[in-house]
């Protein structure tokens, strides 16, 4: 007679059989006619090979009399592994079981994943893929939202929360992606939005598809409520891999560190010609980024949203850092409402994790208009000034070329905390330019002049000379230094050496009151 044991092994494995493709054949074959991997070879893919360890794979939803299938799984695959040796948590929902609608059974599984990275102070990564609340168990699924986000908040700052929209993320469900650090959408397949194409109509009498109203390239470009596209389903779960390895697995470790063969004393003598003699003409800070950067690698964050100011992820002497610079080839690195709201969440972001910041200023002010005051620029604009000030990681600040009135201090500038402050003998400190200065200042005299254009010109080139240079910044210490451009990666790498030590605490508070 067999062994029970044995017996009980062998009903394992059929089980575990059946759980690993829950969802029909039917559905299966449509997910890849879409273009779209599979739950399970999403996670396959996104983890190191051999290293995934699922949990409840064998769990099977509650509700009976609405549901007669009860596919062990639920519709959602939970577990953990490791992406190039380091442990991360996963979930993964499953389109082809209920459309990957969520129920009691779906979300306790997920709870349980979240509350146990929380412990182990891991990353969680949620591949979202699926049709929102399961109508079937009505205010249960609901509920059951609500302990995702009640978690969501609950990790925040804590330990790193991506989300990864590969298909449908509908109503309620798009609560727990925005909530989350990063959100990762694959163009012309994932969509979000809370109220869908019909109900739009039937309210608004408003037509759309549902690319146009929460496609990836609308969250990317328009709304900012996404930061990452990519065109298939493998080169998003690549992106999400790379990102993760500028990261810290919590918010109790250090900014990770890599290996690199780019000397720490190298020149930077591109800088040279990539700054133009003109103050008026544009050049891409992307440009100056890389060349400062280990490698030249710059991995950009929400790069299609607010252009006018640049995010992102760089190394310097193997050190992960966070860059944010204004971007004078879009509209001149003017500061706005979105390019405002953008940084504010790229710096509290990197605060949060200990990844110190690095900030590239040429910044001719807020942009003014009718527009911008009446949709709150002075409330966006405080969000990054607050993130700033609020920020205790390393910061340290360069000055390429313009710095000009409220929005160079809001540039992480001296006098709101920054640490080291930089300077190219470039650089332009001022209330405004010379133009709009010699307006206000010298009104009467240009009225009273015989030759006002002349006036103007000599008025323009005095204020030149007095005030646009750096050195009255350096004289009162508002810069520590004026750098040779070349010298730049070289005075970076030691700035973030010298505050690698760095300890700064808070006020002992329950928490500020950021202007949102």
């Amino acid at each position: 007679m067999e062994h029970p044991i044995r017996e009980r092994v062998e009903d394992l494995a059929k089980r575990r059989e059946q759980a690993i493709t829950p969802g029909s054949q039917r559905s299966i074959d449509r997910q890849h006619e879409r273009g779209k991997m599979l739950a399970r070879e999403r996670i396959h893919y996104l983890l190191d090979d051999g290293s995934f360890h699922e949990l409840d794979m064998l769990a099977r939803h509650r509700a009976e009399d609405a549901l007669a299938d009860r596919p062990y799984g639920d519709g959602v695959i939970t577990g953990w592994g490791t992406v190039d040796g380091r442990k991360v948590f996963v979930f993964s929902q499953d389109f082809t079981v209920f459309g990957g609608a969520l129920g009691e059974v779906f979300a306790e599984k997920i709870h349980k994943l979240m509350d146990l990275a929380l412990k182990v102070g891991a990353p969680v990564i949620g591949i979202n893929d699926g049709a929102g609340a399961r109508i079937q168990e009505g205010v249960v699924s609901l509920a059951s939202y609500g302990g995702i986000f009640y978690r969501n908040v609950k990790a925040s700052g804590v330990t790193p929360q991506i989300s990864v929209v590969m298909g449908p993320c509908a109503g309620g469900a798009v609560y727990s992606p925005v909530m989350t650090d990063f959100i990762f959408m694959v163009d012309e397949t994932s969509y979000m939005f809370i109220t869908g194409p019909d109900v739009v109509k039937q309210v608004t009498g408003e037509e759309v598809s549902q690319q146009d109203l929460g496609g990836a390239r609308v969250h990317t470009g328009t709304s900012g409520v996404a930061q990452f596209i990519s065109p298939d389903d493998e080169s998003c779960l690549d992106d999400v891999k790379y990102l993760l390895g500028f990261l810290p697995s919590n918010n109790l470790e250090e900014a990770p560190t890599e290996a690199t063969a780019d000397p720490v004393d190298r020149r930077c003598e591109e800088l040279y010609d990539l700054i133009p003699a003109s103050p008026n003409q544009p050049y891409d800070m992307r440009e100056v980024v890389r060349a400062v950067a280990d490698d030249g690698d710059f991995f950009e964050y929400a790069a299609n949203w607010a252009g006018s100011i640049i995010c992102g992820f760089a190394r310097l002497g193997g050190q992960s850092v966070g860059i944010v610079g204004n971007q004078p080839a879009m509209f001149a690195g003017v500061l706005d409402s979105e390019s405002s709201s953008k940084a504010a969440k790229f710096v509290r972001t990197c605060d949060a994790f200990n990844i110190p910041l690095v900030t590239f200023v040429d910044v001719p002010g807020f942009l003014p208009g009718v527009e911008q005051e009446h949709g709150g620029i002075i409330r966006h604009g405080a969000k990054l000034l607050y993130a700033y000030c609020e920020a205790t990681v390393p910061r340290i600040s360069v000055i390429t070329r313009k710095a000009y009135g409220g929005a160079y201090v809001v540039m992480d500038s001296k006098s709101i905390g920054s640490d080291l402050a930089f300077a190219f003998p470039s650089a332009e400190l001022a209330v405004m330019g010379a133009q709009g200065a010699v307006e206000i200042v010298h009104r009467r005299a240009l009225a009273e002049s015989d030759d006002p254009e002349a006036k103007r010109a000599e008025l323009i080139e005095e204020y030149d000379e007095e005030h646009l240079n750096p050195w009255e910044a350096t004289d009162r210490g508002y810069v520590d230094d004026v750098i040779d451009p070349a010298e730049t990666r070289l005075k970076l790498i030691a700035g973030l050496e010298v505050l690698r030590t760095k300890r700064e605490e808070l006020p002992n508070r329950k928490h500020g009151n950021i202007p949102l």
